[in-house]
């Protein structure tokens, strides 16, 4: 409370110089300006406070939550006229797209003006972005590359048998694929079904995107792309774009009405014609920073005097682990994650909370003593769970304790299955010239050694375990779902779903991002909450469990997991010595 005292009080002594500062932010008729270049993701990350000098401070990524913030603003605010987009590259997964892109049509259909500027050209996920704006511009000499999406699955048996490596792949659930990569040559009809379904969902997406963005039918916008690429200039006459332009030419055509459509023809006196044309027309458009704009209003905000009421977001952002052993790592620590659920839990002004989730699942220990702390948390306190790019597997999982489940269209969730995957090195071992003798006592005692293959009788072990850990999935899911297990077992499979689909199978309530999470969270918590903004929970700290449940949770048990080879190193070592229940990334990134 004294901080927040003295901090208005030094806004109330600067309040003249920043009501000036505020009339200044965005003149009349002009252009707020949000730069897009690099990444982009749902939340504002926590700002850091201490940058050491030998760690310089990286660029902080563009958050959906903070452009929806600048929407709001410019919304109220009559002196702009719109926002300007100057997108440079977007990294980011097809949730976050279509939640960035909503916030741009709500800031479309509050009455403001947005342009985008691509100067380096555009490809899907740009074009997807750029078609919520009234006018789209390009630079010069740039492709526009609407391709479409594929998948490339990369399979390695026979390079596993030339160098004397032998997978054995157990999996429950004929859409459970992440051991496939090992054990044959080509993908299997039932991967390629759902891989389709999944590149169908944002194929379609696309389509519809261009169609509505740029006022053309579905059938032109599918042969844009299946026409693709174009340069500049031929975007412009197929219609995909409004116009090329220099960023000095742009300027001045938002200051004289000229978009959308074509520019006139350009250089063709060279550079320096251009430079001669920007000379000839002085009228420019002026453009302030959103960074700019918004510090200009914040400064006008006083800080609440006393604790108010919020509502806890708890990212489980990564694969989901036991203990982070490095930092630095994209990891969703179930340290960290059930002190931040205690804590949420505990917390009287916490209302209610919102699981953020954006990972393909991980050590199955983990996963299920975070879902654990979800349903302590959901017996006192709503809990909505958001899914993000990739909700699958253990992420499904933790999810499931939730009231309610909110994901985008594209987000990829499911994967209701069991993979266990092991090596057996023998023959290589034997390559080597590395001979291998075992003193024992016990049938089985060297039953995870890697020097050796499972006899018949292992083998009926592992499938048996298998059996009993979906089971437990299932049931996990069913508790979760308000329905039987015969109802789930179909949906189940290890199959992976978009957004839309697993809502129209009943396994995600409604679709939307973060903010249609947070009114379904609000509604839930009653007619007062519509004021309680959110906040970010993390506790690092050990925080004592609450007294008991009544009734036990079924424990899952844990198994050994593949998620393919490309590069889930990380993840391994961050769960040695623990068996992991994860979704193969295979289908997961479709550009």
């Amino acid at each position: 409370m004294i901080a927040a005292l003295l901090i208005n009080l030094l806004r109330l002594l600067l309040l003249p110089v920043s009501a000036l500062r505020w009339a200044f932010a965005a003149p009349r008729g002009g252009y707020v300006v949000l730069e897009i270049d690099g990444r982009v993701v749902d939340l504002q990350p926590p700002r850091v406070r201490l940058a050491l000098w030998w760690r310089p401070r990286q660029r902080a990524p563009l958050s959906v939550e903070r452009v929806r913030e600048l929407g709001k603003h410019l919304m109220k605010d009559p002196r702009p006229a719109g926002l300007l987009l100057r997108m440079r590259s977007v990294h980011a997964g097809p949730a976050v797209i279509a939640s960035l892109r909503d916030a741009l049509l709500e800031i479309r259909a509050g009455g403001k003006d947005i342009v985008a500027y691509l100067p380096m050209g555009a490809d899907n996920t740009m074009l997807l972005l750029a078609s919520a704006a009234r006018a789209v511009v390009v630079g010069p000499e740039t492709l526009v590359s609407p391709l479409g999406f594929a998948v490339e699955g990369r399979y390695v048996r026979r390079a596993l048998e030339q160098v004397g490596v032998e997978p054995e792949v157990f999996a429950k659930g004929m859409y459970k694929n992440a051991g496939e990569v090992l054990v044959r040559d080509a993908m299997s009809e039932a991967q390629r079904e759902q891989v389709g379904a999944l590149l169908d969902a944002r194929f379609a997406d696309l389509i519809a995107s261009l169609a509505q963005g740029r006022r053309v039918d579905r059938e032109t916008a599918a042969r844009w792309i299946d026409e693709a690429p174009y340069g500049a200039e031929q975007a412009v006459a197929r219609g995909i774009v409004d116009a090329v332009a220099y960023e000095d030419e742009l300027e001045h055509m938002l200051a004289t009405g000229l978009l959308p459509g074509t520019i006139s023809p350009r250089r063709a006196q060279g550079d320096a014609g251009g430079g001669a044309r920007a000379a000839a027309h002085p009228a420019r458009t002026r453009l302030v920073s959103a960074a700019r704009y918004l510090g200009a209003r914040r400064a006008l905000s006083m800080r609440p005097m006393w604790p108010r009421a919020i509502i806890g977001v708890v990212e489980v952002h990564g694969a989901i682990v036991s203990r982070a052993r490095f930092r630095g790592a994209s990891l969703a620590s179930e340290e960290r994650l059930v002190a931040s659920l205690r804590a949420a839990r505990q917390n009287p002004r916490i209302r209610g909370v919102i699981l953020h989730i954006d990972s393909p699942g991980g050590s199955a220990l983990a996963s299920d003593r975070i879902h654990h702390e979800v349903t302590r948390l959901a017996e006192v306190k709503p809990v909505v769970a958001c899914m993000s790019n990739v909700a699958a597997s253990g992420g499904y999982y933790v999810a499931a304790a939730a009231h309610a489940i909110v994901a985008q269209p594209q987000t990829i969730t499911g994967s209701i299955g069991v993979v266990s995957a092991r090596f057996a090195l023998g023959p290589l071992l034997e390559r080597l010239g590395v001979s291998t003798d075992v003193v024992k006592r016990g049938a089985r005692a060297d039953l995870f050694s890697p020097s050796r293959r499972l006899d018949a009788g292992e083998r009926s072990v592992m499938e048996r375990e298998l059996d009993a850990i979906y089971g437990t999935f299932l049931r996990v899911v069913a508790r979760g779902r308000r329905r039987p297990v015969e109802e789930i077992e179909p949906l189940a499979q290890g199959r992976v779903y978009s957004g839309a689909e697993a809502q129209a199978r009943g396994l995600v309530d409604m679709l939307g991002g973060f903010e249609r999470a947070l009114h379904e969270l609000r509604q839930m918590i009653g007619p007062t909450a519509s004021a309680i903004e959110p906040t970010i929970v993390r506790a690092s700290r050990y925080i004592p469990p609450p007294p008991l449940l009544p009734a036990p949770v079924p424990t899952l048990l844990e198994l050994v997991g593949l998620r393919g080879l490309a590069g889930e190193v990380a993840l391994a070592i961050h769960c040695e010595g623990e068996r992991v229940l994860a979704y193969c990334g295979e289908a997961a990134e479709l550009d």
